[in-house]
């Protein structure tokens, strides 16, 4: 399993809605730190699948989103739990350093 794109039709049944724990990763074509993380964020989803759920939003694409969560810099992960922000991290990160960030959400 990987990451998932959603949009603005379908963020509330993918990630507001969610039984699990979703992180939400904010995104555009251009940003290579968000190229580069991306295939972090799809090992991550698969093997935290039964805990954590991944999803990406490309800002371009979903500017609404973005001003709603008050995205400046990307990319920029957000953690939702029963439909509220819990936790947020800015930038690019090796995979340790964002499974130290998601550890109590994976673990």
């Amino acid at each position: 399993m990987s990451a998932r794109a959603v949009n603005e039709a379908t963020f509330e049944q993918e990630v507001l809605n969610n039984e699990k724990a979703v992180l939400v990763d904010f995104w555009a074509e251009w940003c290579g730190p968000c190229r580069a993380v991306s295939p972090i964020l799809d090992q991550i989803a698969t093997e935290h699948a039964d805990k954590l759920d991944i999803v990406k939003i490309n800002v371009d694409e979903n500017p609404q989103l973005a001003m709603k969560y008050q995205i400046t810099a990307i990319p920029a992960f957000k953690v939702f739990e029963k439909g509220e922000v819990v936790k947020t991290v800015i930038g690019a990160k090796p995979k340790p350093a964002l499974e130290a960030d998601l550890a109590a959400y994976i673990s």
